[in-house]
């Protein structure tokens, strides 16, 4: 049976932010609290809520729906688009509300990967034999829209963002279709949606879709500009000698204020064609072992990606470093660049400081500037910036 909206609220989203705040574990923010509030209601609404399915199981886009849908169907929930600066704790409140939904089906995603995957699903329907035999299948979105739907009625996203004009050539019409068949969406940004692809050629093409998210999303800023993520970090020791039990609470314990505790979770990105598998996720924050990051045959390519993605990486066990295995001295270099150039706030274990992890043979004095970046990456003023993604 639903609660009141003005009765105590000791299950949902809202319970789960008072519970951190009287742990301590966030400090008292009237935005977050605004945000929490409007998130139990939502939550309260979606009880058991399930959005319309195919009559037949569509499968990976083996039948289509016959009829299009075009009209929103009726006491259709609003979502939310939760708006404000990195740091703002915007995504742990969703993750609040998304751990707490009383959904059959939902899905919490990075946009980015959200609309990879897209892309990857029409390509395959592109080329898929129904095609040729079913005359109605010149357009892949009804049968996109289809199958996003019947996995999840409610869609919740991180990093909600276009800077692809390949993705915005289908949001528009892709949302009409996944709003007409139901499913509600709640994202975070740290962009207005007004803002949305901004500067960008053909962004009047663009501006329906717009519209269509405000029609459907109620939009929350998220006032000020507390990044608490970043207050924290300049009280923390980043980088903890030698690799030991020790350094191994100290990482967990990082990896769970930086997270404000939130679940974790395993993550996919999708670079180039390729998946790079991130072992531990939560609120913008990457957790690997050395031998996962650099002791596989990664490129540029992937912690750029890494460093786009997250604004603070956990690492496990940094070796010494020499002649002896300089391939993993290579990438290891090419991911500090990457983290640096990003602003990416680094919390390590290590088998010594930076400057005694490579000192001697060759390749020692390439060393020198990532054992540069490393200090400086220690340091409060660099703690302080932040991400760039």
């Amino acid at each position: 049976m639903n609660q009141p909206l003005d009765a105590p609220q000791t299950v949902g989203p809202l319970a789960a932010y008072r519970a951190r705040l009287a742990a301590g574990e966030v400090g008292t923010d009237p935005s977050q609290a605004l945000v929490a509030e409007r998130l139990q209601a939502l939550w309260t609404q979606l009880r058991g809520y399930a959005a319309e399915q195919p009559a037949e199981d569509p499968g990976f886009f083996g039948r289509m729906f016959r009829k299009r849908r075009d009209d929103m169907p009726e006491d259709f929930p609003h979502g939310l688009y939760l708006v404000g600066d990195v740091g703002r704790g915007k995504s742990m409140l969703m993750d609040l509300f998304f751990d707490a939904a009383d959904v059959p089906r939902k899905r919490r995603i990075h946009f980015h990967q959200f609309m990879q995957q897209a892309h990857q699903r029409i390509y395959a329907w592109r080329r898929a034999p129904h095609r040729l035999a079913d005359p109605h299948s010149d357009d892949p979105i009804p049968p996109l829209a289809d199958t996003i739907a019947a996995e999840a009625s409610l869609l919740c996203f991180d990093e909600f963002q276009v800077n692809d004009v390949a993705d915005a050539m289908i949001l528009g019409r892709l949302f009409k279709a996944l709003f007409a068949r139901g499913v509600v969406v709640v994202a975070t940004s740290n962009t207005r949606p007004d803002d949305l692809f901004a500067g960008q050629p053909g962004r009047d093409a663009f501006l329906p879709f717009i519209a269509l998210l405000k029609q459907h999303l109620d939009v929350l800023v998220m006032a000020g500009s507390r990044d608490w993520r970043r207050q924290r970090l300049r009280g923390m020791p980043t980088w903890h000698v030698p690799v030991d039990d020790r350094a191994d609470r100290a990482l967990d314990a990082a990896f769970h204020d930086l997270t404000a505790g939130a679940k974790a979770r395993p993550e996919r990105l999708m670079v180039m064609g390729h998946v790079l598998a991130v072992p531990l996720a939560a609120q913008g924050v990457a957790r690997f072992d050395f031998d996962a990051l650099c002791g596989q045959p990664l490129g540029a390519g992937d912690y750029l990606a890494l460093a786009t993605h997250y604004q603070a990486v956990v690492l496990d066990g940094v070796p010494r470093l020499s002649p002896d295995n300089y391939d993993l001295a290579r990438r290891f270099i090419v991911l500090i660049d990457a983290l640096y150039d990003h602003r990416v706030k680094l919390v390590a274990s290590a088998e010594a400081t930076p400057d005694q992890l490579y000192e001697r043979g060759e390749g020692a004095r390439a060393f020198e500037r990532t054992a540069s970046r490393l200090e400086e990456m220690q340091s409060r003023e660099y703690l302080g910036l932040p991400h760039l993604t």
